[in-house]
C-alpha cells in the first residue's frame, strides 16, 4: 500500500471527511514520526510496532565491481521492530 492508497481507504472508510482533510492527517502522523526519528527519539505504535535510530559505525568496505577497498562513513539508518498484536496477527493467530 502506498501513501495515496492509504489517503484513499481512510477517506473511503470516513465519508464525514473531506479527502484533503484525511491527506492533512497522513502527512502530519509521517511528518511528526520523521522528526522525532531525526531528532533520536523512538516512535512506539502500540500493537503494530516501534520505529527506532540504529547507528552503523565507520567501517571499510569494498567496490564490488573494481574490488578495490572504500572507507564507509558512519551513518544512521531507520530500523522497524513488529509488536507482538502484528505479528500473531501475520502469523494467523
Amino acid at each position: 500500500m502506498i501513501r495515496s492508497e492509504l489517503i484513499q481507504k481512510i477517506a473511503d472508510d470516513n465519508p464525514h471527511l473531506y479527502q484533503r482533510d484525511v491527506e492533512r492527517i497522513v502527512n502530519t502522523v509521517f511528518e511528526e514520526v520523521t522528526g522525532a526519528m531525526a531528532q533520536g527519539n523512538r516512535v512506539e505504535l502500540r500493537g503494530f510496532g516501534a520505529f527506532s535510530v540504529k547507528k552503523r559505525d565507520a567501517r571499510v568496505g569494498r567496490n564490488p565491481r573494481t574490488g578495490e577497498t572504500v572507507h564507509v562513513e558512519e551513518k544512521h539508518v531507520p530500523f522497524f521492530k513488529t509488536g507482538k498484536l502484528l505479528r500473531d496477527r501475520l502469523n494467523g493467530k
